[in-house]
């Protein structure tokens, strides 16, 4: 015996929502433009003080002044989950306190040139949630 699959859609939730959806998570992709296609990086985030702090393999020279971050869970089994993208610039961390802080608190990936922190100053938040369709 087998069930139907209920339709799905994706509702846009609010931008505090949004934001605390990622403040729930640890785990997401930076991407950014290098050259013609777009660069995408695991990468590891904590939310402070209305900053996206992320940790990236990625070199700082390599970082454009504006990047994009998405994070999203999406659980198949139970036909569930979210998606959130923010926008906007970003500088890169030069604190040796902050930078030493961030490094103990945020699992990296790799470790040397490639092992960067960002700070991102959100400009722009959409998130979206995985719905039932209303029949």
């Amino acid at each position: 015996m087998s069930t139907v699959p209920v339709p799905l859609r994706m509702v846009e939730v609010s931008g505090a929502e949004a934001l605390w959806l990622l403040e729930g998570s640890s785990l997401g992709r930076l991407v950014y433009p290098q050259r013609e296609p777009a660069v995408v990086r695991p990468s590891r985030h904590v939310w402070e003080y209305g900053r996206l702090i992320v940790r990236a393999p990625v070199q700082a020279a390599a970082v454009p002044a504006t990047v994009t971050y998405h994070v999203d869970e999406i659980r198949a089994v139970h036909r569930t989950g979210w998606t959130v993208t923010v926008h906007g610039p970003v500088d890169v961390l030069s604190d040796a306190n902050e930078i030493s802080h961030h490094r103990r608190t945020l699992p990296g990936w790799t470790h040397g040139p490639h092992d960067t922190l960002l700070r991102l100053h959100p400009q722009s938040v959409t998130g979206f949630r995985l719905a039932r369709v209303e029949t």
